[in-house]
Parts: structure tokens; C-alpha cells; sequence
């Protein structure tokens, strides 16, 4: 067992057995077996000295055990972290950023408390997944739409926590942005309410998220400032109509002015997830090997290889699959609107490929092909990491570099060259390529991701993977591209390229979580936040 730092034996055995005493001992895990259940299952430190790893793991019903939980913490300096459902693979599952914490799994706090298809809101317990919440929507005949990421086994709350993201419209599809209210249980052992839910009585705390003063909902978020034990978030109503389209550019250089007219419809609100693709992006099965060789090659092939291979078999370069919700109608409207925008490109194609009304039927559901742009989960995403022609031998996890990069075409091309060059120099294969394409599930935002994999029986290539990874997140932050999310072994380094100021915010951080955690019991570490006295030079 690995014990919390600075504390004894004696004092954790004593605070486990308080701990039973509040809960019951069948939610006390403390055995070698049931701890390593918390293991991060994509760990690049997996089975090293290093490795993050949990000393107990605790399993609360109620806020008032969580309460209680948090008052032994302070009494014996235990840190504690919590989880939703642990399932935030590529960036940390369940893993604390300071092994010896004491694991919060709030998977069975699992309570839709509320869905309301009038004014359009959930309020939700942190161990309610996607799953979970769609399910009830369907058996209560609920007429709004779950935005879901992929996969759907995760939290509600924890994926909006750590700005998790959907594939709707943009004012849902930012699971963060889309939240209304919080109930936090704090370092002191207090409940706290934020937005209107601070108010006695009231009757909004679904709607408007405010509240009165200064807003400190962000402090939750990412962060380790207070245990959410409760959420709220706004819902898409059910539109009558669904459909796609999509539209496809011959060239390399139309990645501008195709992403210019996107950013146009995204922002009118005609569209949705705006889903960009090339036909050189590697599949799973099938792969030319002439496509194969230009990925291979260190830094991978320049556009003009790729252009060549597109021109010669009659493909285009890019192509970008849009979404539109709304009446019939509208939608059909809208799609002609979109036609007549990217008829401005040379060589642009466009042609519909979906259309469904709602409520959708089962033949619809088993047809459609963009499920979750349908509002409904799947665990279709694990598929990818399965061997196939491209992946004979599969890794056992992999980790997810994601820094945001410039929402336009340069900003692509400009990514493409940097990282490009920074493969090259490093003399491996390339995850990336003039063919890559930024991931927009939130907002005005593009997200470069790339994967690295990670394996538990290689340890020199895991760690390959990590001195990669590290020299990656300082070439971004040369270029002002940092990450939005990173798993807990990259946290600290990440926070401080936020480095503005000599790091302003981060000190800003480290001063409030000071005074809301003087004893540094909340996920000490967490989002780069560490308590006095833990803090690194």
C-alpha cells in the first residue's frame, strides 16, 4: 500500500477506520486488489517507481457521508480525490495527480434528480453516465436530445469538470459551458450552492447560472477547490428534422477557405460539430501501401506528395461533414444556404447525406451513421484501438496530447509544418500530417489531438512516449498552442505554460486554494494547483 506523504501508519489506519464508520466497511477498499482497480489502465508510468497511484478508495451514497468524509480528511491530512465513474482514459482514468490519495468514487451517487422538456435542463448526481441520463429521457418519453461524447460510459458531470466535449450545437456541445448550476461540498466540510441555487426557495437554479456577485463555478472545474455533488446542465430540445451534408475541396490550400466558411455557418447558428476528414487520413483496414509509405516516412510526406496522391486517383483533398437540426424546412433551407457558401470554392462538391425526422424510429437509430450527433452514446470509439491491417500488434492504452491551435486554415497549415518539422528532427514516424485535421467539439476552438501509445509490458518505449510527449508541449507553447486537458504526469507542466506574467494565473490559483484548503486535502496537484507545502521549484 502506498501511503499518503507525511502521513504514518497509524494515522491512516485510524482514518480508515472513521471512514468505515460513516459508510459502512463494504465501501471502504483498502486491499491491493481493489485498489489497483484505480490504476490509470493507460498509464505511461504504468508499473514504474512513479506511477500515480491510490492508497484507498471510498465509495459515498449521500452528500452528508461525503461531508463526513471530508472532516476526517482534514483531522488526519488525508488527501482525497474524487471521481465521477473514472473513465477519462487518455487523460488519467481514475489515477490522483499525488499518489497515497485516498480515491472519492462517486459512481453510486447515480440520481437523475430531474429532467424538465419545458424549460429544458437536467440536474444529475456525478455517478449518472450518458448512458444513464439518455436512458431515462427515452423510458420517460422526454422530448430533449443528451448532447454525448464518445464513449458514452462516462459521467455527466465528470467529463463536464474536466471541459469535456459533444458533437451538437455549440451551445450544448461544450458540456462545460452548458452547465446551469452546482452543489459542492467544500475543503471545509460546508455545501455550497453557486448560481441560483445559492438562493432559498428559488426555482431557477435550472436556468439561470449566474446568481448574484462574483461567479466561482470555474474554480470546480479542472480543478480542486471542492467535491461537486451535484450538477445541473441546459438541453437540447428535440428538433423536428436532422440532417448532414457534406462537402469535399480538391487542393491542399482549400483547408482555408473551406474552415472560413465553416467558422461563417457555426457562427450563424446554421450548423453544428462541423467534422472535417480527408480520404489520407489512415483507416483501420484496407490502407494503400503507397499511403502507408508517405505516413512512414519520418515527419511524414510534404502536401505536395499527397496532393500528387489525391490528383493522380481522382480524389479531392478535404472534405467537411456539417449538421443541421430544426424544422424540415429549415433545414432544407439551410442546406441550400450552405451550398451556395462553399460554391465559392473552385471545385467544391456538396451533396446530402442523412436526413431524419424526430422521434427517431429503431430502423433510424440502426441506420444513421453519426449516432452521437444524434444525441445518442455508444462505445463505438474503443473499436479504434482494435487490430486491424494499419494496428496488427494494438497497444494497451494510449495518452492524448490536445493543445488548441488558431481556428482557421493557417492555423492548420502553420500546424502541420511545426509539428511536422518537430517529428523530423525527432526522428520517428509522425502522428500527425498535411492531411490531419483539428478536432472542433468545442466552441470556436481547434483541438490538434494526437495519440501516443503506451504499453504495459515495453517500458523503454512508454518512456519514449513521455519524452516526446514533454518536448511537445514546449514546441506548442513556443507558438501559443497549449493544452486544454492532459493526463496528471503532464499536469504540472502544462499549468506552467500558462506562463503570462511569470505564471500570474497559476499563482492566482495556488493563493485561493490556500485559503479554501489550508490542510491541501482536494486533489492536491490537480489542473497544476498544488497546496503549500507540496508545491515543486
Amino acid at each position: 500500500m502506498k501511503l499518503p506523504p507525511n502521513v504514518s501508519a497509524a494515522e491512516f489506519s485510524s482514518a480508515i477506520h472513521k471512514f468505515r464508520n460513516i459508510i459502512g466497511s463494504d465501501r471502504v477498499y483498502v486491499s491491493d486488489e481493489d485498489v489497483a482497480l484505480y490504476r490509470d489502465a493507460y498509464s505511461p508510468l504504468w508499473g514504474e517507481a512513479d506511477e500515480l497511484v491510490a492508497s484507498a478508495a471510498l465509495a459515498p451514497i449521500t452528500v452528508e457521508e461525503v461531508q463526513a468524509i471530508v472532516l476526517v480528511a482534514n483531522e488526519h491530512k488525508i488527501p482525497l480525490y474524487p471521481i465521477s465513474t473514472g473513465k477519462n482514459l487518455g487523460y488519467g482514468g481514475s489515477a490522483p495527480n499525488l499518489s497515497g490519495s485516498v480515491i472519492i468514487d462517486m459512481v453510486r451517487m447515480n440520481k437523475v434528480i430531474e429532467v424538465d422538456d419545458r424549460r429544458n435542463y437536467c440536474i444529475v448526481e456525478p455517478g449518472v453516465t450518458y448512458f444513464d441520463l439518455y436512458n431515462y429521457t427515452m423510458a420517460n418519453d422526454k422530448k430533449v436530445i443528451v448532447d454525448v461524447p464518445d464513449p458514452g460510459w462516462g459521467s455527466v458531470v465528470g467529463n463536464a469538470l474536466d471541459h469535456g466535449v459533444g458533437y451538437m450545437m455549440p451551445t450544448y456541445r461544450d458540456h462545460w459551458n452548458a452547465h446551469c448550476f452546482m452543489e459542492v461540498v467544500l475543503p471545509n466540510g460546508e455545501i455550497m450552492r453557486t448560481g441560483m441555487g445559492a438562493a432559498k426557495g428559488t426555482e431557477t437554479w435550472g436556468e439561470y447560472r449566474y446568481g448574484f456577485g462574483p461567479i466561482v463555478d470555474g474554480l470546480f472545474a479542472q480543478g480542486n477547490f471542492g467535491i461537486v455533488t451535484k450538477m445541473g446542465f441546459w438541453m437540447m430540445p428535440q428538433p423536428q428534422h436532422f440532417g448532414s451534408a457534406i462537402v469535399s475541396v480538391p487542393r491542399y490550400e482549400d483547408i482555408i477557405p473551406l474552415v472560413d466558411e465553416a467558422n461563417y455557418l457555426e457562427d450563424l447558428g446554421i450548423i453544428g460539430h462541423p467534422r472535417y476528414g480527408s480520404p489520407l487520413q489512415p483507416e483501420p483496414n484496407g490502407i494503400d501501401p503507397e499511403l502507408l509509405r508517405l505516413h512512414a516516412m519520418p515527419g511524414g510526406g510534404e502536401a505536395s506528395d499527397y496532393q500528387k496522391y489525391v490528383s493522380d486517383r481522382g480524389l479531392d483533398y478535404w472534405n467537411l461533414t456539417m449538421f443541421f437540426y430544426g424544422s424540415k424546412a429549415g433545414v432544407e433551407a439551410n442546406f441550400e444556404f450552405a451550398r451556395e457558401r462553399f460554391a465559392r470554392i473552385t471545385g467544391a462538391k456538396l451533396k446530402i447525406t442523412e436526413s431524419f425526422q424526430f422521434p427517431l424510429s429503431a430502423e433510424d437509430k440502426e441506420k444513421a451513421k453519426w449516432v452521437v450527433s444524434l444525441g445518442i452514446p455508444t462505445m463505438e470509439r474503443f473499436a479504434l484501438g482494435t487490430r486491424s491491417d494499419l494496428m496488427p500488434k494494438p497497444s494497451d492504452g494510449h495518452i492524448w496530447f490536445s493543445p488548441v491551435i488558431p481556428r482557421s486554415g493557417e492555423g492548420i497549415i502553420h500546424a502541420h509544418q511545426v509539428f511536422g518539422e518537430a517529428f523530423k528532427k525527432m526522428g520517428i514516424p509522425s502522428p500527425i500530417g498535411p492531411f490531419t485535421t483539428p478536432r472542433t467539439w468545442i466552441y470556436r476552438a481547434f483541438v490538434f489531438v494526437m495519440s501516443f501509445s503506451v504499453y504495459r509490458t515495453d517500458p523503454e518505449a512508454n518512456k519514449k512516449v513521455v519524452e516526446t510527449f514533454r518536448k511537445l508541449i514546449d514546441i506548442a507553447a513556443e507558438h501559443g498552442w497549449n493544452e486544454y486537458r492532459t493526463a496528471p504526469p503532464f499536469q504540472d507542466q502544462v499549468a506552467r505554460t500558462y506562463s503570462f506574467n511569470d505564471n500570474a494565473l497559476l499563482r492566482f490559483q495556488e493563493l485561493l486554494k490556500d485559503a479554501a484548503d489550508p490542510n491541501g486535502i482536494i486533489a492536491p496537484g490537480r489542473g497544476g494547483v498544488w497546496p503549500r507545502g507540496m508545491r515543486r521549484v
